[in-house]
Parts: structure tokens; C-alpha cells; sequence
């Protein structure tokens, strides 16, 4: 079934499509009486007004894109809640994009959102490589980066401290008393990997702790890469006594390996992850992580979004937020 247009209401009123569209936008020339009229029979015909049509006349769609790198990670759906949660409650709707890690994918969502007449963007980059959203921001439509620090100085990024995480669990894993601590992270070249590995080293550095080479391997921020990696960290027989995993995602495949290779979580080694996403508290894993405050890194971003969209402000927004250490039971002292 085709949908009403402004067309077919001023067909069936008998007048111009002028008339209907300054009616229904509440023209000043437009008399009470007739837009009276034209609104209850645009009601009774059906009709949803076109909010790209209408942003072409008031440069403003309602509308907001939200870019993904990875949905099936409970980390994004806890963000895009928040994201979505502020939007709402400010008239806005929401496009959620899904990358699956993929840079050419999330070119694609960039230019489909162009598309759409977004007023603005949250993105969580795929990479490092983020040229193509720096000049959206410069030259089409205002963009926020959420859980993630640009080295470009002049973004709108919304972020928990990821070295001051890395420290927080670093630091603990030491008090506990253990030397021989690995570091198993996602992609090598992520802002945020850098961070957390800088952050643990830093650490080792400062307590006089020799790094070992073959301590501290990268992958991918997912499940399968966090087994993989610490297989390849167990066969080597120079095993840790304590796997600090560059996220939650990570650290379930560390334990899984682990328990694979005949050893105990945390009596043989101990673990601990970054997010706190919702499975690491379940009874059956209770992992010592990172808080990250994710709803909140949503809603931040979205309102930051909006005050770029309503003053045109081109400053850059920094917004560091405080980690904190969630202590379970995948970490024990030696």
C-alpha cells in the first residue's frame, strides 16, 4: 500500500500543495479554520509526514546514527541503550549500525546516514583509521565518539580512562602478590588496547617487574581470540599466575582455555577483564573486571550531540569518565 503524500490530501481537499504544507506546519497565512480542516483529514487519510522531506525545509530530521563495531559484544547494547534512552527523551529517533569490525562496512553506514539526513553521529570506530569520520565532522554533521579516545585532539569523544583501568587492575593483581602477569588484548593498534597495555606496563615498570616478551599477546576483542591466545600462552609451559584479558569478551575465552588445559581459575591462575558487561556477574563466572560506565557513556554522548547541533559549537568535548574495579572471585593471592 502506498503511503498518503501532501499530494493526495490537497486532491481530496481541493486545494493547492502549498496550502497543505504551510497547513500543516502552522503557517502564519493559513487561517485557523483551514488548518483545522486540512489536519483532520491528513488524520483521517493516514499520513505520516516525511522527516527527510521536512528536514530538507528546516534542516533538522530528528534523527540520529549510532555506528556499532560489534553488537553481539553485551558491552554496545548496554551504550546504544543509553544512546537511544537520551535521544527519546529529546524528540530524536535512532539508526543502529552494525560494523562487525569491518572499516569499509562502517563507510558504507556513513555514507547511508548522509542518506538519511542525520543530525548528527555516535560511532564506536572499528579502527584507528577514522580520517572518513573526522571530515564528517568537520564538513557534514557533528560526531561523538563513545568508549573510545582519538589521538586527534580536536574530537568529541565520550570515555572511561583506559590506562587508569589498566592501572586500577594491575595494581590489584600485585597486591595479591603475583609477578608473572600476562596481557592478553584485542587489536594491537585500537586507541583503547594501547591504552590498557600502556597502562599495565607503566605498572610492571614502576614495581621494578621485568616484562616478558611472550606475557603479552594481541588479537581480537572476541571470545575466540582470548582462547586462542592463551592456548598459545599455556603450551609455551612459561605459564602466569595471573592473565589480565583487554576486555570481558576476552577474558571468558582465557578462562575457557584454562579450565581446558587442566588448571584452575584462581587457584592456579587468576583473571581479571575490562566492562563489567552483564554475564560477569552471573554465579557460574563472577570475574573480577573494570567498570565501565556504559549507559552512561550513551547518554552523555547524545547529549553532547545536541549541544553541538544546537549552537554549532566546533570546540572539541572531552568527557573522561572514572573506572572502578568490580572484585569477584577469578583472582586469588600467592
Amino acid at each position: 500500500m502506498m503511503s498518503v503524500t501532501i499530494k493526495d490530501i490537497a486532491k481530496a481537499a481541493n486545494v493547492s500543495y502549498a496550502t497543505v504544507s504551510r497547513a500543516l506546519s502552522g503557517h502564519s497565512e493559513i487561517s485557523d479554520k483551514t488548518k483545522k480542516k486540512i489536519r483532520k483529514l491528513a488524520k483521517e487519510m493516514g499520513y505520516t509526514p516525511n522527516a527527510i522531506a521536512k528536514g530538507l525545509v528546516t534542516k533538522n530530521t530528528k534523527t540520529l546514527g549510532f555506528i556499532v563495531p560489534d553488537i553481539t559484544n553485551p558491552f554496545f547494547p548496554e551504550v546504544a541503550q543509553g544512546v537511544e534512552d537520551c535521544a527519546n527523551r529529546n524528540g530524536y529517533q535512532v539508526f543502529l549500525c552494525n560494523t562487525s569490525w569491518k572499516l569499509e562496512k562502517e563507510k558504507q553506514y556513513l555514507k547511508a546516514l548522509y542518506g538519511k539526513r542525520v543530525d548528527g553521529i555516535v560511532v564506536s570506530p572499528t579502527s584507528n583509521d577514522i580520517t572518513h569520520l573526522v571530515e564528517a565532522d568537520r564538513n557534514k554533521v557533528p560526531v561523538v565518539f563513545a568508549a573510545y579516545r582519538p589521538a586527534i585532539a580536536d574530537c568529541n569523544f565520550v570515555a572511561t580512562d583506559d590506562y587508569k583501568s589498566a592501572e586500577i587492575a594491575a595494581e590489584y593483581l600485585l597486591k595479591l602478590g603475583h609477578r608473572k602477569i600476562a596481557y592478553i588484548g584485542g587489536q594491537q593498534e585500537s586507541c583503547t588496547n594501547k591504552y590498557r597495555l600502556k597502562g599495565y606496563t607503566d605498572v610492571l615498570k614502576k614495581h621494578d617487574i621485568s616484562l616478558s616478551p611472550s606475557y603479552i599477546k594481541h588479537g581480537a576483542f572476541r571470545q575466540q581470540s582470548g582462547y586462542q591466545l592463551t592456548k598459545e600462552l599455556l603450551i609455551a609451559n612459561d605459564v602466569p599466575t595471573a592473565i589480565l584479558a583487554g576486555n570481558d569478551i576476552i577474558a571468558l575465552g582465557v578462562i575457557q582455555a584454562i579450565e581446558e588445559f587442566g588448571l584452575d581459575v584462581p587457584n592456579n591462575i587468576s583473571v581479571v577483564g575490562f566492562d563489567d558487561i552483564s554475564f560477569a556477574s552471573l554465579d557460574k563466572v563472577q570475574l573480577t573486571t573494570v567498570f565501565q560506565p556504559k549507559y552512561t557513556t550513551g547518554e552523555l554522548c547524545v547529549e553532547v550531540l545536541l549541544q553541538k547541533i544546537k549552537d554549532g559549537d566546533q570546540n572539541p568535548t572531552h568527557k573522561m569518565l572514572e573506572p572502578e574495579l568490580v572484585i569477584r572471585r577469578t583472582c586469588k593471592g600467592i
